[in-house]
């Protein structure tokens, strides 16, 4: 998730453990702890695209992480605050929710998360919202700002709190059962058009968790395609991506190349845009596919020009959009009848 959201997740959450007890003071370390694991962020200044893309997540995303840093935070807490009535196990617990619920949250995104790092490298990702998710984020945002503003001995405080993470809470259940309810559709709908697949995903499309981009693995390549929620027909339009793995050899870097395919879990495709020999992770979708089938996809990777690969991961999620594409999306939402 984006860094405002784990701040307001940590700052409510915070309110809620050790707000009576410490004061406001429970929502700024909520808010640090809840978004340090994204310090991560860090090794962007030293690594290659690649490197970084696979370190990100990773290790600072890790439960073993999470366990060491809960008992150094509570460490340093019980030596910073000792005039507070904390317990070094009621701050072992605070850390330790918050440092879990920003792994958590962060696997509802396409991204993937190392919770098992350095035992298992498999990366987790449900795959229920975009990373910027309006409703989700809004939620926890308005209850933050609402608690920055209300008086500590208000007597809804921690009412407001805990509904607030309820609701929003409440939101991410949503969203995995409209991706169950697709991912039945899917199912259905790609035996019904004969489309014989070794396995699929679905992902939100952006900013909302209605409209889900379909991926489905074939022989030499995939078919993709869109399906809403509130769609009612009895196909779903289909657009066939070779892999096009022959293409992979040409000279390119073997080290990068290794590191993409793992990042990408076997879901990528390969093409030659004018003179780019381009790699394209399809789990985070396309440039407004709604709109136009065969955009590219919105993580796509120069192997012949890796100096032009510094902003890999933002360059393409909100690339063409306008008033054309956004009303698309809107309507594309509603579903076709």
């Amino acid at each position: 998730m984006d860094s405002i959201t784990h701040i307001a997740l940590g700052a409510i959450a915070g309110e809620i453990l050790l707000g009576k007890t410490i004061g406001k003071k429970a929502m700024i370390l909520g808010a640090i702890a809840n978004s340090f694991p994204d310090i991560d962020f860090l090794a962007s200044l030293w690594l290659s695209p690649t490197d970084n893309l696979l370190a990100h997540r990773g290790f600072t995303h890790s439960i073993l992480c999470a366990v060491l840093l809960s008992l150094l935070f509570s460490w340093l807490a019980t030596k910073w605050y000792r005039m507070e009535p904390v317990t070094f196990t009621v701050w072992l617990l605070f850390f330790s929710i918050q440092l879990l619920l920003h792994l958590f949250v962060d696997a509802f995104n396409a991204y993937g998360v190392g919770w098992f790092i350095p035992f298992n490298n498999t990366r987790i990702s449900f795959h229920a919202i975009f990373v910027v998710d309006p409703f989700y984020s809004g939620i926890l945002g308005i209850v933050l700002l609402v608690l920055i503003v209300l008086r500590m001995q208000h007597k809804y405080r921690a009412r407001l709190a805990v509904v607030g993470l309820l609701i929003s809470s409440m939101y991410l259940g949503y969203a995995l059962i409209n991706k169950y309810l697709v991912s039945e559709e899917i199912k259905y709908l790609l035996g019904k058009q004969g489309i014989t697949y070794k396995r699929y995903f679905i992902t939100p499309t952006p900013l909302n968790t209605w409209l889900w981009f379909v991926v489905a693995e074939v022989d030499s390549g995939f078919q993709i395609g869109y399906r809403s929620v509130f769609d009612k027909t009895e196909t779903m339009p289909l657009t066939f991506v070779p892999k096009n793995e022959q293409l992979l050899q040409s000279p390119v870097n073997d080290r990068p190349l290794a590191q993409l395919k793992k990042f990408s879990q076997g879901y990528y495709s390969v093409e030659y845009q004018s003179d780019r020999l381009v790699f394209n992770d399809m789990r985070f979708g396309q440039i407004t596919g709604w709109y136009n089938p065969k955009a590219k996809f919105t993580f796509h990777y120069y192997l012949n020009f890796p100096e032009d690969n510094l902003l890999v991961m933002q360059r393409g999620r909100f690339a063409n959009w306008n008033q054309e594409t956004v009303r698309s999306l809107f309507q594309r939402i509603q579903g076709d009848k």
